[in-house]
């Protein structure tokens, strides 16, 4: 359900990369839950390893939202495969966020893309992301203790049933 809602408001900001690895978290669970169901210690193990690959993505995007050593929020190259010049949905959309548009916009503003200013939000929109990205961390660290879990009792069961 988090992941389905931080889908959701990816695609209102329109950032593609976080987009697309959304998706493929979303099918892994799929696959996580339905080997967990039928027995199967091949997709629990791949759910696994997936886990690992998802939050090493989250850290990167809170790096990349925290601005940490080069990174910076700013570039559309990194989440949005520079296709478009949108941000998160969260920065004009924050709570108690007031949007202004800037007129005359500037030369160098695409004309397709309004220019704004935004103020008075009660949290940022980096912290925002932040916090959805600290949230898949604690919930794939948890998955990931229990797929670990699961793999465990399974192949335990099937060693005691070769007798």
């Amino acid at each position: 359900v988090s992941v389905l809602e931080r889908q959701i408001f990816d695609f209102l900001g329109y950032q593609w990369a976080p987009i697309l690895a959304n998706f493929i978290h979303i099918i892994i669970v799929i696959l996580g839950l339905f080997g967990t169901i039928q027995y199967r210690p091949r997709y629990i193990t791949g759910y696994a390893v997936w886990l690992v690959l998802w939050v090493t993505w989250n850290v990167f995007v809170i790096c990349f939202y925290l601005e940490a050593g080069d990174l910076s929020k700013e570039t559309d190259l990194i989440l949005t495969f520079n296709i478009s010049m949108h941000r998160s949905w969260w920065m004009e959309n924050g709570p108690g966020c007031t949007v202004t548009s800037v007129t005359p916009a500037p030369d160098w503003a695409p004309e397709d893309h309004r220019y704004i200013t935004v103020s008075g939000c009660f949290l940022e929109y980096q912290y925002i992301e932040v916090a959805h990205s600290s949230l898949q961390i604690f919930l794939a660290l948890a998955g990931f203790i229990y797929a670990c879990y699961v793999v465990k009792c399974i192949t335990e069961e099937e060693d005691s049933c070769k007798y």
